[in-house]
């Protein structure tokens, strides 16, 4: 829980006084670009950086008092992978498992399990160093259950990863939901947000432009579907050809590259669109997504 949660450096303000509560089992997560106060606010619960200002309570005590048994109940998982890429799969779990003063017994049959449950098994003597990206960042994960904690922090977790890598580590982090892990997740992917988040915050400049159910802000700032114009012409201007199209859509956002129309019928918006003469060189109906809602209410891409 947090109340007026802020967060500054120096004269800079990273995180501006947020308010938010996560349940127990839900999976939660911070939406935005770089420099919106995702990770500074993932370090305030995490309790690796002071609150300057506001309430905050993880697990119902006080991260100024009670770090040490903060930390010790919750599983981080950083942007970068930090694993010992001279050590064996399964030594990386063992070593780890010490700082949390683990008999070695219960360590070892934890690490067995968690590479059970990663699909690592095979892989449990081999070295770190020449895993994929994608086997990587299940160890990391794995590494982050050996204290079998109530909350895993999980900062950008997919990033880099193809799709089957992806994908995989979403089925993972489904079934430690269902196990009753809470989760607060960073990422910049929206499908990502949208597959893993029971609830979510929109985070621009430090506050939370909007909060609530993928589906919810979807159905609150967008349309139900997008029609999406892209014209061949360096020269085009989409604020030009957006002016010409007035009416025709509850709102345009005209990017560099393509003209977005928010409508919820694409297909008769695109048939009057080319009933008044125009010709873009190709286009997309699609659903609406995050990405547009983050649009709506900052002007921006997430990936700006």
């Amino acid at each position: 829980m947090a109340r007026g949660l802020t967060k500054r450096f120096g004269d800079f303000v990273a995180v501006d006084g947020i308010d938010f509560e996560i349940g127990r089992g839900e999976s939660y997560g911070l939406l935005g670009p770089n420099g919106a106060g995702k990770t500074s606010t993932m370090r305030m619960i995490a309790c690796m950086s002071p609150v300057s200002d506001g309430t905050l309570r993880v697990l119902g005590m006080d991260p100024a008092h009670d770090g040490s048994k903060i930390r010790g109940r919750i599983g981080i998982v950083p942007q970068e992978d930090t694993l010992d890429l001279e050590l064996t799969v399964l030594d990386n779990l063992m070593v780890y498992g010490r700082y949390f003063d683990l008999p070695r017994r219960v360590i070892r049959e934890r690490a067995e399990q968690l590479l059970d449950f990663t699909q690592l098994s095979e892989r449990a003597h081999d070295k770190v160093d020449p895993l994929s990206g994608g086997m990587k960042r299940r160890l990391t994960i794995a590494r982050s259950l050996i204290s079998d904690p109530e909350i895993l922090i999980l900062d950008e977790p997919t990033t880099g990863l193809d799709p089957q890598a992806r994908h995989l580590l979403w089925d993972r982090l489904y079934r430690l939901k269902q196990q009753g892990v809470t989760q607060i997740i960073t990422t910049h992917y929206m499908d990502e947000a949208e597959q893993l988040c029971d609830r979510l915050a929109v985070m621009d400049g430090g506050r939370f432009a909007a909060e609530g159910a993928p589906s919810e802000l979807i159905a609150r700032y967008s349309t139900r579907e997008v029609l999406e114009l892209r014209f061949r012409d360096p020269d085009t201007d989409t604020a030009d050809v957006a002016m010409r199209l007035e009416g025709l859509a509850e709102r345009f956002e005209a990017l560099p590259d393509r003209l977005l129309l928010y409508t919820d019928d694409g297909e008769s918006t695109l048939a009057e669109v080319h009933r008044l003469g125009l010709s873009p060189d190709s286009t997309l109906i699609r659903r609406s997504t995050l990405e547009d809602v983050f649009l709506r209410l900052t002007g921006r891409s997430l990936v700006d």
